[in-house]
């Protein structure tokens, strides 16, 4: 037959190239179902020639590479040339700190040639890379397993193939400095931040038991509160084999749990006292209707009060708290919290309170508030020139005087001269007064209200909170009562308290199986010496492993707040005579680094504190 003009000898009918298909669908087949090496030895011969890929990229036709496969999608747009990318190719850094760009694919290609029957984990990686560049035996393992994730692979929607994103980078990859060695351990934390919340409650867990915490013997409850009473502590060990055998561990566990409280009153909890309403309710106050019993009351209580600050001052008490029903206060002697002279946080205050402080002549500060109006001006500094200067006229107009009110038609000249002045109603100064202090009002209540009282006026403080008749409730349900008093140390009409302690032993169950752990719950007000003298008790006993739920009395949170610079000189400041452990003493003179929040969780691993807040 005569060939037409235009005719191509590389044109192939629609019937030839269903053929084709057909074929090629048959000799994959026939490649991948074989169990001996014959089909897959055929199948090359028909479809492609020796040494040659596949339609789709993938391995080349080994039956040790892959034994039993499932067939692979056809790929119409993959050749030979195309799976060669550039992107594949991976830097390998020589001795001389010079890198040299190696092409993956031909880093495969020539290790297959190697003849090995593994390839993904017996592939020799010097056998294609320069002397200089010669991996351990660990980076072998290490890239074999990272390259086998950089596989080519198939999408299940489409025939087009894409290459797989991992986050991992291989060691040939990485730069030698920035490989970290795996030998360096993390650094061991001794202590945890100081806290300066009450707490409600504490809940250790642990996987040894901690039964030896609770009943203890009638000799053992004798000499620790004997140890508290005179201040002397144990020495104990940096592990013990048998906490249960060990009568000094539990002496000093009952030493732990002792505080001092006023007043004293076995059928009431009198802490805390803040939104505490539902827990006076129903219960017997004989002197809420009495006077003369509600002048007793204060009188006891005022003489309490009295003693506490006295030993505050010669240091012989490190700190104590006031928990009334409206708010917390707490005193810190000198040299304790970073401070070096007496201070005492209030919160949460009111307008009304702070304005009484004033009248009394009490000087104070509010830190946090302090603290926003120093980041504002920061931020102001880094601004330019008239901004700044906007801001200072701003601050100049909020700081004048209140009663100047006599240019207050010049203030408002500008409606005459658009002439409605008739039209707009000026605010009187009643309301520019309102609008004036309503950020003042609108701190009441909240963490930024605290008060921090510094120096010779905490002793007017202490006067004032005596004669102050909004301390005590004039009505509902703690009517009459006086706000409760707690300290680490004993003072004149206090009652010797202890912590309730009780170990549960529990399933708990991690991952696909239940384990033992142990359980210690601690409920009363926890002091921050007793939560810090628990938890170094715990630290042996329990081989460095525990962890512990803190619950905080959230109006006590913002008492963390640091308010005063660091001390100068910590030479005068004594404060071994106070009846605390020399540790506890020790964490207790460092700043609060927390700021307004407090420790929700403590957990010890192998000797070393993490927390969070």
């Amino acid at each position: 037959m005569s060939k037409p003009a235009g005719y191509s000898p590389n044109f192939k009918r629609p019937a030839e190239i269903m053929r084709m298909r057909r074929k090629r669908t048959r000799s994959d087949a026939s490649v991948f179902s074989s169990p001996s090496g014959q089909g897959s030895t055929a199948g090359q011969s028909d479809s492609s020639p020796a040494g040659v890929r596949p339609f789709s990229p993938g391995p080349f036709f080994n039956p040790h590479i892959r034994p039993g496969g499932g067939i692979k999608r056809r790929n119409p747009f993959a050749n030979i040339e195309n799976t060669y990318s550039p992107s594949k190719k991976c830097l390998i850094y020589k001795e001389d700190g010079h890198a040299e760009a190696v092409d993956r694919c031909k880093i495969k290609k020539m290790t297959e040639t190697e003849g090995e029957e593994e390839m993904s984990t017996k592939t020799d990686c010097n056998a294609v890379l320069p002397l200089s560049a010669r991996l351990t035996e660990a980076e072998k393992h290490e890239h074999q397993d990272v390259y086998s994730k950089e596989c080519l692979s198939f999408s299940e929607d489409d025939s087009l193939f894409e290459e797989e994103e991992e986050d991992v980078v291989s060691p040939l990859i990485k730069s030698p400095q920035a490989i970290a060695p795996a030998s360096i351990a993390p650094p061991v934390c001794t202590v945890f931040p100081t806290d300066w919340s009450l707490k409600t409650r504490l809940l250790f867990t642990s996987p040894l038991t901690l039964s030896w915490a609770e009943h203890p013997k009638a000799q053992e409850e004798a000499h620790g509160l004997s140890q508290h009473l005179r201040a002397h502590f144990s020495t104990l060990p940096h592990s013990l084999q048998d906490p249960r055998s060990c009568s000094e561990l539990r002496c000093a566990f009952q030493q732990s749990l002792v505080y001092w409280q006023h007043p004293s009153l076995p059928w009431l909890s009198l802490f805390p006292r803040i939104n505490a309403e539902r827990s006076f309710t129903g219960k017997c106050t004989p002197w809420a209707q009495d006077r003369a019993l509600q002048q007793s009351l204060m009188s006891e209580w005022s003489v309490s009060l009295s003693s506490l600050y006295s030993l505050l001052k010669t240091k012989l008490c490190p700190y104590f708290y006031l928990c009334s029903y409206q708010f917390t206060v707490l005193f810190r002697a000198a040299g304790v919290g970073g401070s070096s002279s007496i201070t005492a946080l209030i919160s949460p205050t009111t307008r009304g309170l702070r304005e009484s402080m004033k009248a009394e002549g009490i000087e104070f500060s509010l830190p946090l508030v302090e603290d926003r109006r120093q980041s504002r001006e920061q931020y102001t500094q880094q601004g330019e020139e008239e901004e700044e200067q906007e801001c200072s006229e701003l601050k100049e107009a909020e700081g004048k005087n209140d009663g100047d009110n006599d240019d207050e038609d010049g203030d408002f000249s500008w409606l005459k001269e658009i002439g409605v002045q008739d039209q707009i109603k000026k605010p009187d100064s009643i309301t520019i007064q309102l609008q004036k202090e309503g950020q003042i009002v609108s701190l009441d209540h909240k963490p930024e209200s605290v008060v921090c009282v510094e120096g010779t006026h905490t002793f007017t403080l202490i006067n004032f909170l005596i004669n102050c008749k909004s301390l005590v409730a004039a009505a509902g349900s703690q009517a009459g009562l006086p706000p409760t008093l707690l300290a680490p140390s004993a003072f004149r009409g206090a009652t010797m308290h202890t912590l309730k302690a009780r170990s549960v032993n529990v399933k708990s169950q991690i991952g696909g199986s239940y384990q033992s752990i142990s359980s210690l719950e601690i409920t009363g007000p926890i002091l921050p010496s007793s939560l810090h003298t628990i938890t170094t008790l715990l630290r042996p006993a329990q081989k460095g492993n525990f962890s512990t739920a803190l619950y905080t009395h959230t109006p006590t949170a913002v008492m963390n707040t640091h308010t005063t610079e660091p001390q100068s000189s910590s030479g005068s400041l004594d404060l071994t005579a106070c009846g605390l452990h020399p540790a506890s003493i020790q964490q207790l003179q460092q700043p609060s680094t927390l700021g307004k929040t407090a420790l929700s969780h403590i957990s010890m691993n192998n000797y070393s504190y993490t927390w969070r807040s």
